[in-house]
């Protein structure tokens, strides 16, 4: 293939889905590829996308927002924006106690999840190919892969949100009432026959393992679900390209734009959610109990 063929089958990529460099002869891996090593750490594809993203985005918003100031140039406003829009979305869920100190994390989440997604429809992630020789994975490998397609990635993303949950639940909740919501009675006393209310002691407590298992599979679902969806929107986009390169993979390049902010703002919730959960049902402990000394005194 000459250069000139080569540069005007990568310059369509965005319209086309095009393969570049590989020909028919390869296939997506479900796994991400190494490209090669620094010392014991084996960088892939996939990491080498995850850093140039970073660096990107870093860079971008620096540069758009440039020296902040007090009346907000175009730029800092679109950020702002932006950051205010994320905010209004999760303040809600993890509670006015929490809101402030968990937005830096939850902001990071959305952001870089939601640039990882859509790296996936950049040119050249995906179909700039080179030939990889080392026994069995000898083939077309990829030279940069969406990140969020690497199991490992989206494993280390649900790894800092749980790390990240367990350490607001602990600050701002404390052990006391971590152990009452989860094997604590839910029902209120004066609403139920006493008879009930006391077995239901027993009831939530067997219910409160239940919950800790589910709580040690939130790891295992976050990550999967990111990378499923990654991995997927990957596949359909080559399979449809495999069929046709000229018009086809066009809907699903739309419809992958919707599904990365779909899933970035899905992971950013989750974790929004499982903070709220506890945090901000602290909350509501709090106002019933100010609630009933009310009562009490204007009885």
């Amino acid at each position: 293939m000459s250069r000139v063929k080569k540069l005007i089958l990568f310059l369509s990529l965005p319209l086309t889905g095009a393969t570049v460099f590989a020909g028919e002869e390869h296939g997506l891996s479900k796994s991400a590829e190494a490209l090669f090593n620094i010392g014991p750490l084996s960088v892939t594809n996939s990491i080498l996308t995850s850093w140039i993203v970073s660096a990107v985005l870093i860079l971008a918003v620096r540069f758009i927002v440039g020296r902040p100031q007090l009346v907000p140039s175009r730029g800092q406003a679109v950020v702002e924006n932006f950051l205010d829009g994320v905010r209004n979305v999760t303040a809600p869920v993890v509670g006015p106690k929490v809101a402030r100190y968990t937005f830096p994390l939850l902001i990071g989440f959305f952001s870089y999840i939601l640039i990882q997604n859509w790296s996936s429809l950049f040119p050249g992630v995906g179909t700039v190919m080179f030939k990889h020789s080392g026994g069995e994975e000898s083939g077309w490998v990829p030279f940069v892969r969406a990140g969020n397609a690497d199991l490992n990635g989206t494993l280390a993303l649900a790894t800092v949100g749980i790390v990240a949950w367990l350490y607001f639940i602990l600050r701002y909740a404390g052990p006391k009432l971590i152990l009452k919501d989860i094997f604590g009675n839910k029902a209120t006393k004066g609403e139920v026959h006493a008879v009930m209310y006391y077995s239901l002691f027993v009831v939530f407590f067997v219910i409160g393992f239940i919950e800790l298992v589910s709580m040690m599979i939130r790891p295992i679902s976050l990550s999967l679900r990111l990378y499923g969806n990654a991995f997927g929107g990957e596949y359909v986009i080559h399979t449809m390209s495999g069929i046709t390169r000229w018009g086809l993979p066009i809907p699903f390049y739309f419809l992958e734009f919707l599904v990365g902010l779909i899933q970035a703002l899905v992971f950013t919730l989750l974790i929004s959610v499982y903070i709220g959960l506890i945090c901000n049902h602290g909350d509501d402990h709090h106002k019933e109990d100010h609630a009933g000394d009310k009562e009490k005194a204007a009885r």
